[in-house]
């Protein structure tokens, strides 16, 4: 886990509303890492744990990284609406249990989904002022260098995995921000100046001024 340059952990202030913060990239983009290093620096962010189909990998542990569930479990969840998106991605069954989220949103707390391109969409549709943030690494070379690098998958799903990158960049424009990860500690940096950004839209806090200054304020 990074930790940032400061001492203590940090809030990222804004309006008592939740934000829900959407990151997406392609495998190997650093967008995991740099999700453990805004939660660290910043308590005030919490993080959705996502369901899945597919096996733990070596050091993953359950309701941390992932809620690791039978693929009759996922279907289950998906039938009684308990999912707010879901996608099936190389194979595997993914998705965001909808209880957690709002029960975060509902008590103003900032969470963040990492999810894919696909489930990112569904979101947008049902939250259209959630904050969307595309991670992609440098380089076709660098990207391969990373997920060889995991030792942790056979050479046709790393194949795989690249070889769906190009359809994935499709999704690019849908996205609010797009941040290069080609230094760890600057990427982090940009994507807490984005949320931190975002909080202070005049259409986030305007009802906030409105009530202070006891004036009727309109905002399209």
């Amino acid at each position: 886990m990074v930790k940032a340059e400061s001492d203590a952990p940090e809030c990222i202030s804004g309006n008592a509303a939740g934000s829900l913060i959407v990151i997406s990239g392609p495998s190997g983009a650093g967008k995991g890492t740099i999700v453990k290093a805004l939660l660290d620096k910043y308590p005030s962010i919490h993080y959705s744990v996502s369901a899945t189909t597919r096996a733990p990998r070596e050091g993953e542990v359950n309701g941390v990284n992932y809620w690791f569930i039978e693929r009759k479990e996922f279907l289950r969840m998906r039938e009684q609406d308990e999912l707010l998106e879901w996608a099936e991605v190389y194979g595997n069954f993914y998705g965001t249990p909808r209880r957690r989220v709002m029960e975060a949103l509902n008590r103003g707390h900032d969470i963040i989904l990492e999810i894919d391109p696909q489930g990112a969409m569904k979101i947008k549709r049902n939250f259209p002022s959630a904050i969307f943030v595309y991670i992609v690494p440098p380089s076709p070379r660098e990207l391969s260098r990373r997920i060889c690098g995991r030792g942790t998958e056979s050479q046709d799903a790393i194949r795989c995995r690249l070889n769906s990158v190009a359809s994935e960049l499709q999704y690019v424009h849908e996205y609010d921000y797009l941040v290069i990860n080609d230094d760890l500690v600057e990427a982090t940096a940009d994507v807490a100046a984005i949320i931190r950004a975002e909080k202070w839209r005049v259409k986030r806090n305007i009802h906030l001024v409105g009530l202070v200054w006891g004036v009727n304020l309109k905002h399209e």
